[in-house]
């Protein structure tokens, strides 16, 4: 990206490719690691020594992944951001560098796009995320936005580590976000609910928050076995740490956390909160397996550590493959499927 400072006189005309550069150029502030940030053809970076490179990218449509119908341009250069800060928090690493491109209609205006970068850098800062670069262009029809990040971590966390014997465990509450979606679609202002939890659990939709200190935390703590973060339902996301590492993995769905606000909505829109918190998807919360004796060390330390409540909620039981959801008694329970991108008629929200 390259460009000058923006002036009054270019936010007046109709937007252009060089007056979105120069906005996000004169938001972009001096990072640690960034040799040459946004003014060239390449951005130039310096590694950690001896640390590894991650590299991750997120595709956001919109009406797929989100609806600028309740989506403000804000909470959705967040949430671009976000969905790949939790995949770096899910190696247990340090995100570093983001690339943002965005494609938008010709209506959009100057102050929409400035919007979503501000959202994208609102949340980069928490992380010490710098945007060194990205593209822009025009779209025929919607927003469509494409977030790579780079990070670093020493030794990272993969899914393939699970053994039979392991504990699995997550970081937080389950189904809040599709809770969220379900109010935000909703036809109507749903009646029965109190405005606090409509806040807290569109909030968790709009402006998820990965747990970036806690997979560092994690990474950094021993005897976590492999780690994924929760964003197409848990599900399918266990699953996949099943598929990679070659087990068979169990959840007891009564030990699931799903908070009451969860359960409130659930109530009053007619809805299965359990359903939401194992097909739900886009909680990013951190699902884990770890050493079995290892579990109240991590469990005390990470809430010490970052204020965050680590939850058992299963076990890996032989090699092998899937995932099975059983009540008390040991019987299997059918649950909702989590996100899938092919899936006619598939979208998230």
């Amino acid at each position: 990206m390259r460009g000058e400072p923006i002036t009054k006189e270019s936010r007046d005309k109709p937007i252009a490719e060089q007056a979105v550069i120069r906005s996000i150029r004169r938001g972009t502030v001096p990072t640690v690691g960034v040799t040459v940030g946004i003014g060239d053809d390449c951005a130039v970076l310096e590694p950690t020594a001896g640390r590894h490179l991650l590299a991750t990218t997120d595709l956001l449509l919109e009406d797929v992944h989100f609806r600028r119908r309740y989506a403000k341009p804000a909470d959705i250069g967040w949430k671009a951001l976000a969905v790949n800060l939790s995949d770096v928090a899910a190696m247990g690493g340090q995100p570093r560098w983001a690339l943002v491109a965005l494609a938008f209609p010709a209506e959009t205006t100057l102050e929409e796009v400035e919007a979503f970068y501000e959202g994208a850098r609102t949340l980069g800062s928490r992380h010490a995320v710098a945007i060194v670069g990205g593209d822009t262009t025009a779209s025929p029809a919607g927003w469509l936005v494409n977030v790579t990040l780079l990070g670093e971590a020493v030794t990272p966390l993969l899914r393939s580590g699970a053994r039979p014997g392991d504990v699995i465990a997550v970081t937080g509450p389950l189904g809040r976000s599709a809770a969220g979606l379900a109010v935000l679609e909703w036809p109507r202002a749903p009646e029965g609910i109190a405005a606090a939890v409509v806040a807290e659990v569109t909030a968790a939709h709009l402006r998820p928050r990965p747990r970036v200190i806690e997979g560092q935390w994690l990474g950094e703590a021993g005897q976590v076995t492999a780690m994924i973060d929760l964003s197409d339902g848990l599900a399918t996301d266990l699953a996949h740490v099943a598929e990679e590492s070659g087990v068979h993995c169990r959840v007891d769905i009564d030990l699931l956390p799903i908070d009451q606000s969860t359960r409130d909505v659930a109530r009053a829109l007619g809805a299965d909160a359990l359903a939401w918190a194992t097909g739900g998807g886009e909680d990013y919360e951190l699902l884990l397996t770890c050493e079995p004796q290892a579990l109240g060390r991590l469990r005390e330390g990470l809430e010490r550590a970052t204020g965050t409540r680590l939850h058992a909620i299963g076990a890996v039981t032989v090699p092998g493959a899937g995932v099975s959801f059983v009540d008390a008694r040991g019987h299997p329970v059918p649950t909702a499927a989590g996100f899938e991108h092919f899936v006619t008629g598939g979208r998230r929200g």
